[in-house]
């Protein structure tokens, strides 16, 4: 847009010379003139051979041509000679193209010659030195200062999409904890903003399913764990009646061995649906509850632990109360704390458990004295864990107190 400016500022400091623009060349012209005689037509051979060294004063980039001053008809003239150099007219042409014509200067005026006054027409092209180079560079720093924006921005979404690269290689290895940075609200920030999402819900499916493994894995060692306890006490009912020691007894004992086979049916069907329904967490049976079924419970694993050498001592509440709780829940819980008692307790110490009702809680205690080879037999509290677990299902709570060799357990039921 300026390079006239800067043309005329560069022809001020000589940096380059326009001829046309010398008033000396014009006073030379006009006095050469003089010597020569104008054409009569350009049919003329001899008069426009005659004034060919007229024209031989301008330089090789300007072209000069007579015209007839009344008609404007063309008598004589000479072409640029740089326009036929093939380089500079190559160099020419393209310039020309791209600045519409701007380079080409045209100066017209009379001049006297020794027989007449003609039109004189000068092209001057030595401008062109100047403003096509100067265009070419303009074009050159144009076009690299486009193109070192353009590779700034694409090296700058390369370094996001290596970035998002690289994170979808770290998920792939199997590391879901590290974040997906923020690109902005661009397409790759929006695809960052995803691939985050689809890590995050990655991880917690990830974490769920180990959840539910574990849940299950524990579940079953549970229910394992609570199986044994009515197998060993059907055992030992079993032994006893074996034995034939006390004929009147046999026919309760025979009771009371169906009845754990019974509770046996129904860990083992239970171990079956939660088999089957590998998602499934255990969930309590809810029903409506006397708070005898937890004496009768105790009543049954205290005539149990007698049988094996202990001397319970029972003691049951007058009254009763109501509960909302799971029979085979319950029978889990006991048959865990009396099972404990028959691996660990001391045989010559007696075992306490008693019972009460307390303000809005059904409260059932169990003290006994651990033997001295207990700490030699190895134990991961699996009963201990079982009556924990279940009994904060059934919104009751468990207090475990050990002091040296007297341990107690205090088992607290919410009534209705």
């Amino acid at each position: 847009m300026n390079k006239w400016n800067i043309c005329e500022t560069a022809e001020g400091l000589n940096l380059f010379y326009t001829q046309i623009n010398d008033k000396s060349f014009r006073d030379t012209l006009a006095k050469e003139a003089l010597n020569y005689n104008i054409p009569e037509s350009e049919d003329d051979t001899e008069g426009v051979k005659a004034i060919q060294p007229f024209f031989d004063l301008v330089s090789e980039y300007t072209g000069i041509y007579i015209y007839d001053l009344d008609d404007g008809m063309y008598i004589a003239g000479r072409y640029a000679p740089a326009l036929e150099a093939n380089g500079f007219l190559f160099f020419f042409n393209i310039g020309y193209q791209l600045t519409g014509g701007d380079g080409e200067f045209v100066q017209d005026f009379p001049l006297e010659f020794a027989n007449g006054t003609a039109e004189i027409m000068i092209y001057d092209y030595e401008r062109t030195l100047f403003i096509y180079p100067l265009l070419f560079v303009c074009l050159f720093l144009s076009i690299s200062l486009f193109l070192c924006i353009i590779l700034f921005f694409l090296n700058k979404k390369m370094r996001q999409v290596l970035a998002l690269n690289n994170e979808i290689l770290t998920m792939s290895a199997g590391d879901l904890t590290h974040m997906v940075p923020d690109f902005g609200g661009n397409e790759i920030g929006i695809l960052a903003r995803e691939l985050n999402h689809l890590r995050e819900s990655l991880s917690d499916n990830i974490q769920k399913e180990q959840e539910s493994r574990k849940a299950n894995q524990d579940l079953i060692t549970a229910l394992s764990h609570d199986l044994r306890t009515p197998l060993t006490i059907l055992n030992g009912y079993l032994e006893v009646l074996k034995l034939k020691r006390n004929p009147q007894t046999q026919e309760e004992y025979l009771n009371r061995c169906l009845k754990k086979a019974e509770d046996i049916k129904e860990l083992t069907d239970r171990m079956f649906e939660y088999a089957l329904v590998a998602e499934e967490n255990e969930t309590p049976e809810i029903t409506w509850l006397s708070s005898d079924f937890i004496g009768q419970c105790l009543t049954e694993n205290c005539d149990f632990i007698r049988l094996a050498g202990f001397t319970p001592s029972l003691k049951l509440p007058d009254t009763t109360g109501v509960l909302k709780s799971d029979k085979t829940m319950l029978k889990r819980i006991f048959n865990n704390l009396f099972s404990n008692i028959l691996k660990y307790g001391d045989k010559k110490h007696g075992v306490t458990v008693t019972s009460q009702l307390q303000d809005t809680d059904f409260i059932v205690s169990v003290t006994n004295l651990i033997k001295d080879e207990a700490s030699q037999i190895d134990s991961n509290h699996i009963g201990l864990k079982n009556v924990d677990r279940i009994i904060r299902m059934l919104d009751g709570r468990m207090t475990v107190t050990q002091e040296k060799k007297r341990f107690e357990v205090e088992l607290r039921f919410p009534l209705q």
